[in-house]
């Protein structure tokens, strides 16, 4: 056996990944969805049997070879590529608040904010025409930009950044949502991207959050606990998500230092204020 060959989804990637880095085997993937970089970074996320984030292993190779055939994803479900674009528009929200601490910048950070900016940018421009293109089962340009841009350039982003813009606040949250039933309806896009907005109000970025609300109604992307199916009754569920979010190790602290429960708890609950009076649930 010369090399794996993995076709699928992120999971199943990743799970290609370990395998051929575990029996030092070249690896070829072909993804059959644009939801996340998987099929570009050096790394696997691991989670339980109940769906909950463990953690990730970075490995020392990538893969040999990554196919993009354009007739696959055009039957690929559009509410993939529509949790991909949140994936991907982290890029932006987490890469650049962690860039901002840093008194100096090698070239390869550089590239990697460039690439950052590059994914919010093509999301922000093409992200709804190309759901609407996907959805009518046309190739266009549009939707050639954002799955290039969910799988090339935001895999470009951690592989020449790194720890310094691979992962803070948007992802940790992510991680502490997985342990919730009541989110397992969300993929991790939208996951990822409800924790673009929960790090956003930790940072007292609100023009920001405001400027991704009509964004995030359109693409119906979840920016409420409705639509992460909870409630601010839920109090236990909130909380639970804000401890594993906050938990030692988690690349949240890149962010925050000392970041307890209690702050992204408020900060939940300060977005459900916002988004109250800024904009409308998904539904």
């Amino acid at each position: 056996m010369d090399a794996l060959i993995g076709i699928g989804g992120g999971k199943l990637l990743d799970l290609t990944k370990s395998a051929g880095n575990s029996l030092q085997k070249e690896i070829i993937l072909i993804p059959t969805l644009a939801s996340t970089c998987a099929a570009w970074t050096p790394l696997s996320v691991i989670y339980d049997d109940n769906g909950s984030y463990i953690r990730y292993d970075i490995h020392e190779k990538s893969a040999w070879m990554l196919f993009i055939e354009p007739g696959i994803l055009l039957e690929s479900p559009i509410e993939y590529l529509r949790a991909g674009i949140g994936d991907t528009l982290a890029k932006w929200y987490e890469g650049n608040a962690l860039v901002e601490k840093l008194a100096t910048k090698s070239v390869c950070i550089e590239l990697a904010h460039i690439a950052a900016k590059q994914c919010q940018e093509v999301l922000l421009t093409y992200g709804e025409e190309a759901l609407a293109d996907l959805k009518k089962g046309k190739w266009t340009d549009s939707l050639q930009r954002v799955i290039e841009t969910n799988i090339i350039t935001s895999g470009l982003v951690g592989g020449f950044g790194d720890q310094y813009l691979r992962i803070a606040g948007a992802h940790s949250i992510h991680n502490g949502m997985t342990s919730i039933t009541q989110t397992h309806h969300l993929l991790h896009g939208e996951k990822v991207a409800y924790g673009i907005l929960v790090q956003l109000m930790l940072e007292g970025k609100f023009s920001e959050i405001k400027q991704l609300l009509p964004l995030y109604q359109v693409l119906k992307l979840p920016m409420t606990l409705i639509d992460i199916g909870l409630t601010v009754e839920h109090r236990v569920e909130i909380q639970q998500i804000a401890a594993l979010s906050a938990k030692e190790g988690e690349g949240i602290h890149l962010l925050f230092p000392g970041i307890n429960e209690e702050k992204v708890t408020s900060a939940m609950i300060n977005l459900e204020i916002l988004t109250a009076h800024g904009s409308t649930s998904m539904d």
